[in-house]
């Protein structure tokens, strides 16, 4: 399952494995750094590292805004920031990302297969992982219980 937190990997794992800490320094990694995961983005590319973040960290020419104080950045520079406290204060970290090919989305989108809502930097910032599925459902007025199968139209 896509974008939920990998059990294998730890931040300091990664970070170790990318070089961009050492094993010494693994243990002095700030606190909130310690409680961040790492996602499993997508099937596609899982060696490839992308950082939705608030918008009070930015690297020119590599960070995208995304929509109302949400950004990404895919650089080892913004994970290097980040495991010295001075990156974004908000940040979620996904390995791999999902693909379709020309008009798929769309079209899984008009045959029922999404729900699509505006974003939300506090769902995607927040680290409960266990209720987000309902919470970001709660959020758009769909009660999960009433969820079908079977698409339709009213």
């Amino acid at each position: 399952m896509h974008n939920q937190p990998s059990p294998h990997l730890s931040i300091a794992d990664l970070l170790l494995q990318l070089s961009i800490v050492r094993e010494a320094e693994a243990i002095n990694l700030p606190p909130r750094l310690r409680r961040m995961n790492v996602h499993r983005g997508g099937p596609v590319e899982t060696e490839r590292g992308f950082v939705l973040h608030s918008d009070d960290f930015l690297i020119e020419s590599a960070t995208l805004p995304i929509h109302d104080g949400i950004c990404l950045t895919a650089t080892l520079e913004i994970l290097r920031a980040i495991a010295e406290d001075r990156g974004p204060s908000r940040a979620m970290l996904a390995l791999g990302y999902a693909g379709w090919a020309p008009g798929q989305l769309e079209h899984e989108i008009q045959a029922n297969g999404w729900l699509t809502g505006p974003a939300d930097a506090e769902l995607i910032f927040d680290p409960d992982q266990t209720a987000k599925w309902e919470r970001a459902l709660w959020r758009l007025g769909v009660d999960p219980a009433m969820l079908s199968t079977d698409a339709g139209h009213a």
